[in-house]
């Protein structure tokens, strides 16, 4: 377990960092909005209700696969810590309504994607 949530923090380090650099690229501007943070969160929800589905499903088995893949790998990936104190800097930066953007698409694109990954993993259980 432990080695997977090095695994997933590594993980999150490299990629919540790239997505912001590629986002500042691809826009030409630089944002408050934390997307790399964003694209983290709302990755890791699709990899655990994927995962969650598989497990349902019987694809996933065995406790030390869970344990490896959501509790270690995602508990690491995941950053709702980051988002919580990314949220709270731009409340006292004096940007609520970025922060209530921000809050919103992590919920919303979050909950979206745990349904389709959970979705996903429940269709791959079933036979063809």
């Amino acid at each position: 377990m432990a080695s997977g949530g090095a695994v997933g923090s590594v993980l999150r380090y490299l990629l919540s960092g790239a997505t912001q650099r590629w986002f500042a690229v691809a826009t030409g501007a630089m944002t408050a909005l934390p997307v790399g943070t964003l694209f983290v969160n709302v990755s890791g929800s699709l990899l655990i209700g994927l995962f969650a589905g598989l497990a349902e499903s019987r694809v996933l088995q065995g406790a030390d696969a869970w344990l490896l893949l959501v509790v270690g790998v995602l508990g690491g990936y995941t950053t709702f810590s980051a988002f919580s104190l990314e949220t709270f800097v731009l409340l006292r930066a004096g940007q609520p309504l970025t922060a209530l953007g921000s809050v919103l698409l992590q919920l919303v694109l979050g909950l979206g994607a745990a349904f389709a990954g959970y979705s996903a993993g429940i269709a791959a259980g079933r036979p063809v």
